[in-house]
């Protein structure tokens, strides 16, 4: 199924990108960085999901009498509790899918703000990420997501899985910047990863919708 789409808008000027005709690859080059806005991820996958009722597969809430079973993107959840959705009250609790409190309501979740600054320095790509409204001294990471018919993949932006996590301020604000080896296209993505465990998960995310619940996402035009 797929899972994520959808245009975005770019803050900018020019850009770099690499254009494959046949099995040669024309570079289009122009100066400076590019910038885009990040989205939250409830609203991305439900419109390229074409869900009826937008929600956020990633964070639950409380639903008496409904059954444990899987919800989008193969996240299983415990009885009693569903995906959030986008137009429940601000002030709704949300839990992760086994029912753990997450400690921070919906309208608190779906503040997050940032933007995306992308732009290609010799053989690597620098990302700069700015950030607000994030869970206080929550532990954060980026990841690169590889969008594909047969199904998504999920890389550390940096390649490495060390130098792309980092706890926000007491704040909710964050600034991060990472080198990356791989060049960013439209097949990609930039997804914002919040460990409710506290922890950083090295190359991989943590569980979906136990550990790691992605908040923002942003995909290359």
């Amino acid at each position: 199924m797929k899972l994520w789409g959808g245009t975005l808008t770019w803050i900018a000027v020019c850009t770099l990108s690499s254009i494959l005709i046949g099995g040669g690859v024309i570079l289009a080059q122009t100066t400076g960085p590019v910038t885009l806005t990040l989205e939250g991820h409830g609203v991305f996958f439900s419109r390229e999901a074409n869900q009826a009722v937008a929600i956020d597969p990633q964070v639950f809430v409380q639903a008496g009498g409904a059954s444990a079973g899987v919800g989008p993107q193969n996240i299983t959840h415990a009885a009693g509790f569903v995906p959030a959705r986008l137009a429940d009250p601000p002030n709704t609790p949300l839990y992760n899918a086994d029912g753990k409190p997450l400690s921070f309501t919906l309208g608190q979740w779906l503040g997050a703000r940032g933007t995306v600054s992308i732009e290609l320095r010799g053989q690597e790509t620098q990302v700069r990420v700015s950030l607000s409204g994030l869970v206080p001294n929550g532990v954060y990471s980026l990841f690169r997501v590889t969008f594909q018919p047969t199904g998504n993949t999920f890389a550390p932006l940096d390649g490495a899985g060390t130098a792309n996590n980092f706890m926000a301020a007491a704040d909710g604000t964050a600034s991060v910047t990472v080198s990356t080896p791989t060049p960013q296209t439209h097949a990609n993505g930039v997804v914002l990863v919040y460990h409710s465990d506290g922890q950083a998960h090295g190359i991989e995310r943590g569980t979906p919708g136990i550990t790691a619940h992605h908040q923002l996402i942003a995909r290359v035009p």
